[in-house]
C-alpha cells in the first residue's frame, strides 16, 4: 500500500526526464495516440512469475524490460522472495550501473534504467516472525531458507531497509496530525530544486547519481560524524558500497532539512536505515 502511493510524493518529472522515458516507452510500443508522451514518473509492478527477459529486456529484437520502463520512476517487486533467485540476481548490475546491455549474435543494445527500486517481503513464510500479536509457526530452517532467497549483494544495493510493524485500528481510523501527499511532495520538490542547482554542471538530477568523486566533494562530514561512521562499520560489518550509499542518503536527509552541511543527526539516521539486513540475514 505504501509503495503504490509513493508516486504521489515523488518530485515532479523534469522535461528532459520525460523525453527519455517517452523514447523508451515508444521503443517498447506502450504509447498510444491519445497519450503520446509520458508526463508522470512510471510505476511498474511486475508479477513474481516474470521472466528474466521481461524484467531486464530481451527478445529476438531486444525490447526494453520492466527496469527500463521504470526509468526515472519506480520498480516495485512485491513479495520479493517469491521471485526466482536467478531473476533477482540480474538486477545487481543495473542497480549499480543504471544501464542494461542486451547482446545478441548480430547486435548489442543498451537501454537506460535509472529507477527507484522498492521491494517488500514478509519476515518468514507465515508472516508472523517477531510479531507481537501472533505467534510464528515456522521452523528456524524454514525462516533461513526463506530469508536466504535474497542474496547479500542484492541487499547491499538497497539504500534504505525498514521493518514495518502492523498498524492498530485506532491509528488507521484516526485523522489526527495527518500530512497529505501534497504537503510531503512540496518538501520533496524543494529538496530536488536544491539538488538540481547543485549538480547543474554535472548533468545529473539527484544525489543518487553521485559518483565517488562527487561524493567526496558534496558529502563531506566533520570529525565527529567520521567517528560515528567508523563505529557503525565495525559494529554492523558494512561494505565499501554501503559507505557511499550511507553518505548519499545522509546528503538527501540534509537537503530535506534544508541544511547546507551533513550534520551528525542526518548521518545517524542514514546509518539506522542500513541495520535491518544484519538483524535477519546476519543472525
Amino acid at each position: 500500500m505504501l509503495a503504490r502511493r509513493l508516486p504521489s510524493i515523488l518530485p515532479n518529472i523534469q522535461f528532459e526526464e520525460a523525453l527519455e522515458v517517452t523514447k523508451i516507452h515508444s521503443v517498447a510500443g506502450t504509447l498510444s495516440a491519445k497519450n503520446p508522451m509520458v508526463l508522470n514518473r512510471p510505476f511498474r509492478s511486475p508479477h513474481h512469475t516474470i521472466t528474466p527477459a521481461s524484467l531486464i529486456g530481451g527478445g529476438k529484437m531486444p525490447k526494453p524490460g520492466e527496469i527500463s520502463l521504470a526509468h526515472f520512476g519506480v520498480l516495485f517487486l512485491d513479495e520479493l522472495p517469491e521471485f526466482k533467485k536467478s531473476t533477482l540476481e540480474l538486477l545487481r548490475g543495473p542497480l549499480e550501473d543504471r544501464i542494461v546491455t542486451i547482446s545478441r549474435s548480430n547486435l548489442a543494445i543498451t537501454y537506460p534504467c535509472n529507477f527507484m527500486f522498492i521491494a517488500s517481503m514478509n519476515p518468514c513464510p507465515c508472516g508472523y516472525y517477531n510479531c507481537k500479536e501472533k505467534e510464528c509457526n515456522c521452523t528456524t530452517d524454514q525462516i533461513k531458507k526463506y530469508i536466504n532467497k535474497i542474496s547479500g549483494p542484492l541487499l547491499d544495493r538497497i539504500d534504505i531497509q525498514i521493518e514495518v510493524q502492523s498498524v492498530e485500528y485506532k491509528k488507521l481510523n484516526s485523522s489526527k496530525n495527518i500530512e497529505t501527499s501534497e504537503q510531503i511532495r512540496k518538501r520533496v520538490n524543494e529538496a530536488r530544486k536544491i539538488q538540481l542547482k547543485r549538480y547543474e554542471k554535472y548533468n545529473i538530477f539527484s544525489n543518487s547519481e553521485l559518483t565517488p568523486q562527487l561524493i567526496e566533494e558534496h558529502c563531506k562530514i566533520d570529525n565527529k560524524s567520521k567517528k560515528i561512521l567508523e563505529l557503525a562499520f565495525e559494529k554492523l560489518g558494512l561494505s565499501a558500497r554501503a559507505y557511499s550509499r550511507i553518505l548519499k542518503v545522509a546528503r538527501t536527509i540534509a537537503d530535506l532539512s534544508n541544511s547546507r552541511n551533513i550534520e551528525v543527526n542526518h548521518l545517524a539516521e542514514a546509518i539506522q536505515y542500513r541495520s535491518l539486513d544484519r538483524k535477519y540475514w546476519g543472525s
